[in-house]
């Protein structure tokens, strides 16, 4: 899997600075984070929606719809899959592989200032009621 992820990564790479017109990949892209990050939620919330309808072959496909929008949102944000690699192979020398970091460890590493946590407007609306 990790050489599909490394040859998608390689090819987002490519077309990233290319015409948007001539490139999906390269228009979404140039859309800016939010709309990348958009499309991202929208390929998980299908998954989620296929998942529960056990539609296993719709979740194969939204799962790769999935995967290429994180791997394009990585490519924006100056990540590389070998960072990620890394970092699960950190947690699974901590935690075994199927754990995810306890509550209690999940905060920032300490060079890392703590990220602002900005509420939806709609959580704010409830809370007010």
């Amino acid at each position: 899997m990790t050489d599909s992820v490394a040859r998608l990564y390689k090819a987002v790479v490519a077309v990233r600075g290319t015409d948007p017109t001539k490139s999906r990949t390269a228009r979404l892209l140039s859309s800016g984070r939010a709309k990348m990050a958009k499309k991202l939620a929208e390929e998980a919330v299908e998954v989620v929606i296929d998942a529960l309808d056990g539609q296993t072959d719709a979740v194969v496909r939204e799962s790769a719809d999935l995967l290429y929008n994180l791997v394009v949102l990585w490519v924006h944000a100056g990540v590389h899959p070998d960072d990620v690699w890394a970092e699960m192979r950190r947690r699974e020398d901590m935690f075994g592989i199927a754990e995810k970091l306890p509550k209690m460890a999940k905060g920032p590493a300490p060079e890392m200032p703590r990220r602002k946590v900005i509420a939806l407007e709609s959580r704010r609306i409830r809370k007010r009621r």
